[in-house]
């Protein structure tokens, strides 16, 4: 638990993995609030728990895909209170969402124009992959209205991805953008580049 930055195996019960994704056309725009939640099942008995965390990244309107302004995460939070992890968990155990972060957008200082959501594996000893993660699963919804949910499918390889960006408009109101892309870094230098320009 120890890999992020400060502040500024086989299973029965593994089931075939499609990153499903669930999407709602004609709401992805006027968010206000949205509450991101992952779960995964525990480590088979005898091997390494298994710890994925949330973490969001908040980006300046001036220069958002530059440096983030601050980085939530289970050890870091909002300095205005706007982000908040509700629920974590270092091994997946109980029933439900094991990680919940809550982001209220419509309270966020009009200088921030972007936030970045991500879900990175804590990596311990050895490399940890989305597929060796058993039945992950991710949900985004406001209030009771789900707006994605997937399974990570599509980057089985990866040990980090990025689910989900918020983007400020003209006008103040905040679109969101849904789509899953992975990443090979560790959780310190993830959420360091997680909402810059990808190399080609």
């Amino acid at each position: 638990m120890d890999n992020w930055p400060g502040p500024p195996g086989s299973s029965a019960r593994t089931h075939r993995r499609t990153g499903r994704r669930v999407l709602l056309n004609g709401l992805n725009k006027g968010i206000r609030k949205v509450e991101v939640s992952v779960k995964w099942d525990p480590s088979p008995a005898g091997q390494p728990p298994t710890d994925l965390d949330i973490v969001a990244a908040t980006y300046p309107a001036a220069d958002p895909s530059g440096s983030p302004a601050y980085v939530v995460h289970f050890d870091s939070r909002s300095p205005d209170g706007t982000i908040t992890l509700n629920r974590d968990s270092k091994t997946g155990q109980g029933f439900g969402w094991d990680e919940i972060m809550t982001v209220e957008l419509n309270r966020l200082d009009s200088r921030y124009g972007r936030v970045v959501i991500g879900v990175a594996i804590q990596q311990g000893s050895g490399t940890k992959t989305f597929g060796s993660v058993l039945n992950p699963g991710l949900r985004i919804r406001e209030d009771y209205t789900v707006l994605a949910e997937d399974d990570f499918g599509t980057v089985l390889g990866s040990s980090a991805a990025t689910v989900a960006e918020f983007v400020r408009d003209d006008t103040g109101e905040w679109t969101f953008h849904p789509g899953i892309t992975g990443y090979d870094e560790d959780p310190a230098t993830f959420a360091r580049v997680m909402g810059g320009p990808r190399a080609s």
